[in-house]
């Protein structure tokens, strides 16, 4: 017990850098998604007719974006999931740059009412260090 009493400091930041490193996992929980990675996507997107809907700005989204992406970004995807009601039925793959403004588009498609969502794993980032084909 004296030395809980005297290190409590050390426990403390002990306890802290763990909830630290917890923290992505609670989020992505949290999102109620799951993620995959690329070669997940590429499968989804081949064998079930996934649809990609890329949420970042349109300035990010021209540069370069997953081939056939939909773009709708996060700010205004509230307003314009009505675009997204015909493909309700397929899986939809949410992109981003890198794979966490994506998990805040997922948690707010659940509430719309769509039941396969997915997140990127690592976001287009990824896609493009996997080597994924690439439009501009």
């Amino acid at each position: 017990m004296e030395f809980v009493t005297s290190n409590w400091h050390l426990i403390a930041l002990a306890f802290i850098s763990g909830a630290m490193l917890l923290w992505p996992t609670v989020r992505r929980a949290s999102a109620g998604g799951a993620s995959v990675d690329t070669m997940q996507a590429t499968q989804l997107i081949n064998r079930e007719d996934a649809v990609v809907l890329d949420v970042r700005d349109p300035a990010e989204f021209a540069k370069g974006r997953v081939l056939g992406a939909k773009n709708v970004p996060l700010a205004e995807l509230g307003k314009r999931a009505g675009e997204l009601q015909k493909n309700k039925a397929k899986p939809l793959i949410v992109v981003c740059q890198s794979g966490n403004r994506s998990l805040g588009a997922m948690a707010e498609l659940r509430k719309l009412g769509f039941e396969k969502v997915f997140n990127l794993a690592g976001g287009f980032n990824a896609w493009q260090q996997a080597g994924l084909p690439v439009e501009k």
